[in-house]
């Protein structure tokens, strides 16, 4: 049983924040990209990740024309319609370079607006009710996209196949309830997979590991998984799927004697409130390595570069 920690009891907040978000979604959505808009999300670390399902989930829903970036890694020459930034501190070095660089009209998502971001950005939607005194983020990440998901929910534009922010935190609420199985806990490496807008989630899921339990991860899009990282996968590793498992992958798994995990596909679990789970596994990984998951080997909240 992981011992209590701020990390585990601000990532149980998750489901109450997300019907938060639900409830904040059409006060805000004047500030969120509009239907036709050509958009570029952009964030730095989980909230890079965050932007790629986001984006996946935009397009798909038929909304908009949707790129998602690291800070660092911002095309200028690109021409938007809007920038959607998501920062949890406010004070990011990268974000902060940006904001004063661009000239197209952008809106930030911030857990801080007492920060510098809130006279960088054009337009602000404050997500104060999710921030974090931690420095893995957990609810901060999945609140804004939840918001992301609703505003989508609103202007009609939820992909098919993909539940509503409703059930999904329905789900997490079943996910928080659960123990965590002591088979994962055991295993030395996990690789993430994930398709369309769960591969932001594969992703985002590899790092909170790396973070919070600094374990062996890696994430793939679910169908280059048999294009050369299951040569890493063997007993006493996890393959970990976000939405729907490819044809025959499970097998393959099971063929090299790979603990699979999956479940969160079509009918399933919603996959944001899979990545509870995963949240639940880094602290459990963590204190059974004699880590603090509250004090991260090397990490800071934010990122400010002299």
């Amino acid at each position: 049983m992981p011992v209590p920690s701020l990390t585990g009891e601000e990532l149980a907040t998750q489901p109450v924040d997300w019907r938060t978000a639900i409830g904040l979604a059409a006060e805000v959505a004047p500030a969120l990209p509009q239907r036709g808009e050509r958009v570029a999300v952009v964030g730095c670390g989980t909230p890079w990740f965050i932007a790629q399902s986001y984006a996946a989930l935009r397009e798909a829903g038929g909304h908009g024309e949707t790129d998602a970036f690291a800070a660092s890694e911002f095309p200028y020459r690109r021409s938007y319609d809007r920038v959607l930034v998501i920062s949890r501190s406010g004070t990011t070095t990268e974000v902060l370079d940006l904001l004063g660089r661009i000239k197209t009209p952008n809106t930030a998502i911030t857990g801080d607006i007492s920060q510098p971001i809130a006279s960088a950005a054009e337009q602000l939607v404050d997500l104060g009710f999710a921030d974090e005194r931690s420095v893995v983020q957990t609810r901060f990440a999945t609140t804004v996209l939840a918001l992301l998901r609703a505003h989508l929910e609103l202007a009609d534009a939820r992909p098919a196949g993909v539940g509503t922010v409703a059930a999904a935190a329905d789900h997490a609420e079943a996910v928080l309830a659960q123990q965590v199985p002591p088979e994962l806990i055991a295993c030395e490496q996990f690789t993430f997979l994930g398709t369309g807008w769960t591969n932001g989630l594969a992703q985002e899921a590899g790092l909170k590991m790396r973070e919070a339990a600094l374990a062996w991860t890696e994430a793939y899009p679910a169908m280059e998984y048999r294009h050369g990282p299951i040569s890493i996968t063997a007993p006493g590793r996890a393959v970990w799927c976000f939405g729907d498992l490819p044809e025959g992958l499970a097998e393959q798994v099971a063929g090299v004697g790979g603990h699979l995990v999956a479940g969160s596909g079509t009918g399933g679990v919603d996959p944001l409130a899979d990545l509870v789970r995963v949240h639940r596994l880094a602290i459990a990984l963590a204190t059974a390595r004699g880590l603090d998951p509250d004090r991260p080997r090397n990490l800071t909240r934010s990122v400010i570069l002299a």
